[in-house]
């Protein structure tokens, strides 16, 4: 579980949603949050995917919501056994709801919500 410090969340109930959904799944979940930074985000994620460890996974199966409130926009980014087993159509609905809540005003319920959906859907196919 790991979660980097913002004040854009509520760290508490991010963690708690983590914790939750690892309980469940084998693969690793992350969220990171990132300060003002120029640059494309796809790639910053991806840089911050590897720093994190995840690409160490043994199944390659870790995932990572990061997060860019300046830029309003985040990625939800899964390795390959992830990406793979969940299928491009899982992913587009986890985003379209965390989307959903950022457009609300309520980017901590949105990544619960993705957490808790990522959770569910890695559970399936990676059990703890």
């Amino acid at each position: 579980m790991k979660l980097r410090h913002h004040a854009f969340l509520d760290e508490a109930r991010v963690r708690e949603a983590i914790a939750a959904a690892e309980r469940e799944t084998s693969a690793p979940i992350a969220v990171s949050v990132a300060p003002h930074f120029f640059g494309d985000v796809r790639k910053t994620a991806e840089r911050a995917f590897e720093r994190l460890g995840l690409t160490k996974a043994p199944h390659r199966n870790g995932v990572l919501f990061f997060v860019v409130p300046a830029r309003r926009t985040f990625v939800l980014f899964g390795d390959a056994a992830a990406h793979e087993a969940l299928g491009q159509a899982t992913w587009d609905t986890i985003v379209a709801g965390v989307e959903t809540h950022f457009r609300n005003g309520h980017p901590t319920a949105g990544i619960v919500h993705g957490v808790e959906a990522v959770g569910r859907a890695l559970a399936r196919h990676f059990p703890a």
